[in-house]
């Protein structure tokens, strides 16, 4: 046997094989948009029905209203209506009451928005740090008195205050050197709208404790911890942690309180026994009083457009912060 035989022969090792070519990208199948674009405006078309029939009849009939002149006369159908133009607008904006309604309207409902959200604001940091069940009984309570009808809450309101039977000047009347004996509270204007600006907001402040109270539970606990860290207080931790956070509840909350508290009625309607005074009139109220204690309907109709546009000036105000909002986030 040769050398040749009996040498072990070497290993070739085995040709690389050449990758696979790529793939060709696949083109996206282009989905149909036109059944999801319709999808929301179908589902959303049965709401919008129902807000043009309760609410564009109505709102089309009081702006109609307010370029005519309509009276008893046109309301019987004695006379036809005549349209005016601007004239009832050009009467009601000349006017020296109305613009003294306006300013106490406004005053009225910045107040009840302020102390609206600074102790529903309160209520609810308070509630973060009570017991289960002390947690479960304020909601308890607070449930029941936004539950309560606002006719209910108005008499009650109204016994609370009395100038023979209230409670309240009894309670005040124990205190040393205070004599509420008698005291009535709607002799004049200002104690009056503030015994039912108090009124308002024992209504309101529960939605805003509600609210932001689930707001609150959104906020880390991480941020707050870093906050206490590089020492900051309580203060410095609510401003710069939990306010920020909060900013949008507390835009939404304030504009509509700002909304419903431009439009309270039934409370001074019901607190004045169905005659408001001069001094106790909103702009609610004194829409009310030209159209329908007057009889001028069309005078009436154009104070209730002008406080409809006012409100929605609040409305435009606070779509512009929301929008501020998104774009910072």
């Amino acid at each position: 046997m040769s050398a040749a035989d009996t040498t072990t022969p070497a290993k070739v090792p085995p040709p690389r094989l050449a990758p696979p070519p790529p793939a060709a990208p696949r083109t996206p199948r282009k989905r149909r948009t036109s059944g999801s674009a319709a999808t929301p405006w179908a589902l959303l078309a049965p709401c919008l029905l129902i807000l043009a029939l309760v609410l564009g009849y109505p709102l089309v009939r009081l702006v109609t209203l307010s370029f005519q002149k309509f009276g008893q006369s046109q309301l019987w159908g004695f006379q036809p209506a005549e349209s005016v133009g601007f004239d009832n607008f050009t009467n009601v904006l000349g006017d020296g009451e109305f613009w003294a309604v306006v300013v106490r309207t406004i005053v009225f409902a910045a107040g009840s928005v302020i102390f609206t959200m600074v102790v529903g604001m309160l209520i609810a940091l308070l509630l973060q740090r009570v017991s289960g069940w002390v947690k479960t009984l304020i909601n308890i309570v607070l449930v029941a008195s936004w539950g309560m009808p606002i006719i209910v809450a108005t008499t009650v309101f109204k016994w609370l205050f009395d100038s023979d039977y209230g409670i309240f000047n009894a309670l005040l009347s124990k205190l040393p050197g205070v004599d509420m004996v008698g005291h009535n509270w709607f002799a004049s204007g200002p104690q009056g709208l503030a015994v039912i600006m108090l009124l308002v907001v024992w209504g309101a402040v529960p939605f805003v404790v509600i609210t932001l109270s689930a707001g609150l539970t959104q906020v880390p606990a991480e941020l707050e911890e870093a906050a206490r860290l590089d020492g900051a207080g309580s203060w410095g931790v609510f401003r710069y942690v939990t306010l920020p956070i909060l900013k949008p509840i507390i835009v939404m909350l304030t504009t509509l309180s700002v909304i419903w508290d431009m439009g309270v009625f039934p409370q001074v309607f019901v607190m004045r026994g169905g005659h408001p005074e001069d001094e106790f009139q909103l702009l609610t109220t004194y829409s009310y009083d030209r159209a329908f204690v007057v009889n001028d309907y069309a005078q009436g109709s154009a104070i209730a457009l002008l406080t409809v546009l006012l409100m929605l000036g609040v409305v435009a105000v606070y779509m512009r912060q929301m929008l501020k909002i998104g774009e910072v986030e």
